[in-house]
């Protein structure tokens, strides 16, 4: 039995009206149960659906269709298909070259100092490497931790500039949203630290001693006292 075309019930709807096919073979090659396809064609099916050529879309041929005309136990079968559309290949880790396998290290060591946000997942696809190696190089326990060097895994050619970006960009995307500064509320504004302090009571005192207190105000007299000859200036005249 063959695949189901395109729109099947629409494919129906134009083989009911332009062929002279059994509703058995229209539904065998549409997928549809044939007391369906008599509904379609006595119009208590498929009302509003426009029928589809499957001539021009390439699912048959005029060849096929005079084939199964002639031969009610025909059953049509869809023609090949003129492009082939690849299976996606499923994304595996990624391939480090030999000769660069020897700086990968140096790349995690490079990841792990620049971009802290990034999870452990994301450096393997990246660089092409085990979780058990990255907690190596990230807790200095690492076989050869006292020569490795960062180096930017772009420069060395092991990922591209695009797919480090991608996954910074990610670990901004999950990382939570950072708290607004607030102001210290022990920090006060220039008025408030020179306003009077109060006491328990609501008294309020003054924090500095006034500038122009009475006490520290000479008078007249002391000052031109120092000035006016003693007594015994006068007895030695």
């Amino acid at each position: 039995m063959s695949n189901a075309p395109l729109m099947p019930k629409a494919t129906a709807v134009w083989l009911v009206d332009n062929t002279a096919l059994s509703f058995d073979q229209i539904a065998a090659f549409c997928k549809l149960h044939p007391l369906e396809v008599k509904a379609i064609a006595d119009g208590e099916a498929a009302q509003g659906i426009k029928g589809m050529d499957p001539i021009m879309t390439g699912q048959l041929t005029r060849e096929e269709i005079e084939r199964a005309q002639n031969e009610p136990r025909y059953r049509l079968k869809l023609a090949p298909p003129k492009v082939t559309v690849p299976e996606p290949k499923r994304r595996g880790p990624r391939y480090t070259p030999v000769s660069k396998r020897q700086d990968r290290p140096n790349a995690i060591l490079w990841l792990v100092r620049n971009h802290p946000e990034l999870k452990d997942q994301q450096i393997v696809r990246l660089v092409g490497t085990t979780k058990p190696t990255i907690e190596a190089i990230r807790n200095r326990t690492h076989w050869n931790s006292g020569q490795l060097t960062p180096m930017d895994p772009v420069t060395l050619g092991i990922c591209k500039q695009l797919d480090l970006d991608l996954e910074v960009k990610k670990s901004a995307a999950d990382a939570p949203a950072q708290q607004e500064y607030q102001q210290d509320p022990t920090l006060l504004s220039p008025e408030e630290s020179l306003a009077p302090a109060a006491d328990p009571f609501g008294n309020f005192k003054p924090t500095q001693k006034p500038a122009d207190d009475e006490e520290s105000i000479p008078d007249a007299a002391s000052v031109f006292a120092k000035f006016q000859p003693s007594s015994k200036d006068d007895d030695e005249e």
